[in-house]
């Protein structure tokens, strides 16, 4: 079965020095899930900038250059 994921992060997570590798240098972990190099950030999350608060996007084919559209979440109560 497929599941959409939502991410509410406009950018990535940035790594302390305890994290990053000798020979790869700065590592940054993509959480806005457009991402290319996902779970690398490539910079995609710049899209989300003007995303409103509250509001549920879904980019085409999860693809920053999709179109993106305003969608409606449903919440399942649990049993």
């Amino acid at each position: 079965m497929a599941r959409e994921i939502s991410h509410d992060a406009t950018g990535p997570l940035k790594l302390d020095e305890s994290d990053l590798d000798d020979e790869k240098g700065d590592v940054a972990v993509c959480l806005c899930g457009l991402s290319e190099e996902y779970p690398f950030c490539d910079g995609s999350h710049r899209v989300t900038e003007d995303e409103e608060d509250g509001v549920r996007y879904k980019y085409e084919n999860d693809d920053p250059d999709g179109e993106r559209r305003e969608i409606e979440s449903f919440v399942f109560a649990e049993e």
